[in-house]
């Protein structure tokens, strides 16, 4: 069992745009390297990944873009909200995720923020591909769908 399939698992943020932007081929689990304000935020749930990515710099895999708030009680102490933040993983791993992003054009996209059952802040990061406009529009399509067959079953029910 992954540890993101962990039932004690829960969920901070969610990055929904991501699994419509991309076609995601595989996931892993990486974790993060935060302050003290910044794991009292996140707890809190004040996370947007929305516009975050990860790359990899100088053997070193970082999480870019992603905003957590401010901790209100913290001062002068307080943490940049849209600071690059490194994650953590096996040398293999990145070896791995730095040869499969440059060879074959992939993208590493953060898909959501949990914390564990022991409090650490997880990341679960997808390698994804573009998706083209058609492929987008397809999507939408089958959505609706979707929405309209369970629509019409629920329909048949009530009657």
């Amino acid at each position: 069992m992954n540890a993101s399939e962990h039932p004690s698992a829960r969920t901070i943020a969610l990055n929904r745009r991501a699994r419509y932007q991309y076609l995601i081929e595989e996931t892993l689990d990486a974790g993060l390297v935060l302050t003290g304000t910044e794991i009292k935020s996140v707890r809190a749930g004040k996370v947007n990944l929305a516009e975050a990515y990860a790359r990899i710099d100088r053997d070193e895999a970082w999480l870019v873009g992603a905003h957590i708030a401010p901790w209100p009680g913290a001062d002068r102490e307080n943490h940049e909200p849209r600071r690059d933040r490194k994650l953590l993983l096996h040398r293999r791993e990145i070896d791995v995720l730095l040869g499969r992003t440059r060879a074959k054009g992939l993208t590493l996209v953060p898909l959501r923020l949990y914390l564990t059952s022991r409090g650490l802040a997880k990341l679960e990061l997808g390698l994804g591909r573009g998706k083209k406009l058609h492929d987008k529009r397809r999507a939408i399509a089958e959505r609706e769908m979707r929405r309209d067959v369970e629509r019409a079953l629920a329909d048949a029910r009530d009657r």
